[in-house]
């Protein structure tokens, strides 16, 4: 067993080094592509809820075929996810005045990236992909990572809304970015499709966090 493992480990090595790579092609290209379709405005009215934008429709368990594009999107797109509801978990540990309305969007956060989780892993299995960590210790934009999180346990209760507002909104935005890179050179349409709705969703979420009273567009400390 031990040989098998030993023999396995450097194939699986590869496909994390050429998933490393699509994952900044796939970044480029939605960079590329935003600049000519001026991504970035804030002048277009988002969906009605985060939540039901991201799970409005269910995603087939039906065999799908993820190309290269697609498999990078997932892979980064859980660890994403997973860092941000550790984000919340740990918020949510503070003292429950602090920072109502980002309180609240939390919420509607945490429910939507649960439910976008369940779908992501919904279509590796149905596209027979293991999934792998690849990025676990990177510091990869967008991503909440466990120094973020200690620097957050540190900050006081007053500092900590703040703090955490601004690691969720790189998040959000970081997210929408990749989610038009797999729209734009993804193979799996169902996955293309479910990236447009988690877009949508990032949208609501990051026009609700913006328009909080007293919030700013501050990036995150640390």
């Amino acid at each position: 067993m031990d040989e098998q493992n030993t023999a396995a480990s450097p194939g699986r090595r590869v496909r994390a080094g050429r998933m490393v790579g699509v994952v900044a092609t796939l970044v480029a290209t939605a960079l590329a592509v935003g600049l000519t379709q001026g991504w970035g405005r804030t002048d277009q009215a988002p969906p009605a809820s985060p939540a039901a934008a991201s799970s409005a429709a269910a995603v087939p368990r039906a065999p799908v075929v993820l190309n290269s594009t697609d498999d990078a999107f997932i892979q980064l797109l859980i660890p994403m996810n997973e860092g941000v509801l550790a984000l919340i978990d740990q918020l949510d540990t503070r003292p429950a005045d602090a920072d109502p309305s980002l309180r609240a969007l939390l919420g509607e956060v945490r429910q939507a990236h649960q439910a976008e989780l369940r779908d992501l892993r919904g279509l590796l299995a149905a596209g027979n992909v293991p999934e792998l960590n690849i990025h676990e210790g990177h510091q990869m934009p967008g991503m909440v990572t466990d120094a973020n999180l200690a620097e957050l346990r540190a900050a006081s209760d007053a500092e900590a809304p703040a703090r955490a507002a601004a690691l969720i909104r790189a998040h959000l935005a970081q997210t929408m970015v990749l989610c038009r890179g797999e729209q734009t050179a993804g193979g799996s349409p169902e996955l293309k499709a479910l990236a447009g709705r988690i877009q949508q969703a990032r949208a609501a979420e990051l026009s609700t966090l913006d328009s909080r009273p007293g919030a700013t567009t501050a990036a995150p400390v640390g």
